[in-house]
């Protein structure tokens, strides 16, 4: 069985984060999106939401498991029995940050194989971090995360959580 493994932080999900995990799932027999903490980041939603935020926005996909990880990507990989990571990009300078990463896989474990995504066009300027900032002040969400994750958001800079 071949498994892929697709980290991120996913905080929050979006649109573009769907797009490939569909797509991801589509080149492997089982997709494990590896929902991790960042510690160089503070995050607005705890892990838990953020696992179920992408469980709802994910389950019409059929070979998708969603886990959570705090460890080494690398051993989490293998842990998974798995030897491949899937990334999504969406422009040049995600690839000069993902290539380096892929590069320090690839260091620790010669057998653990990096395969990238491009994004769809209408995703390619959609982040998170752009998504935190355009909720906070209130921006248009419409198309960019999915209806749950825009209730959300709305629901925590309304409240000032």
């Amino acid at each position: 069985m071949r498994i892929g493994v697709c980290p991120g932080s996913f905080d929050p999900v979006t649109n573009g984060h769907i797009d490939i995990f569909e797509r991801g799932s589509k080149l492997v027999d089982k997709l494990v999106i590896a929902v991790s903490s960042n510690p160089n980041k503070h995050s607005l939603f705890t892990m838990e939401e953020r696992v179920q935020l992408i469980k709802n926005s994910v389950s019409h996909i059929p070979n998708v498991e969603i886990d959570c990880t705090s460890e080494l990507l690398n051993d989490y990989v293998k842990s998974k029995d798995s030897r491949i990571i899937i990334r999504g990009l969406r422009a040049l300078s995600d690839f000069e940050y993902e290539f380096q990463r892929a590069l320090f896989s690839k260091y620790l474990d010669d057998d653990i194989e990096t395969v990238f995504i491009m994004t769809n066009n209408k995703y390619s300027f959609v982040s998170s971090t752009g998504i935190r900032e355009l909720a906070k002040f209130g921006g248009k969400l419409d198309g960019l995360v999915p209806d749950e994750v825009k209730a959300k958001l709305e629901e925590r800079f309304s409240s000032g959580k």
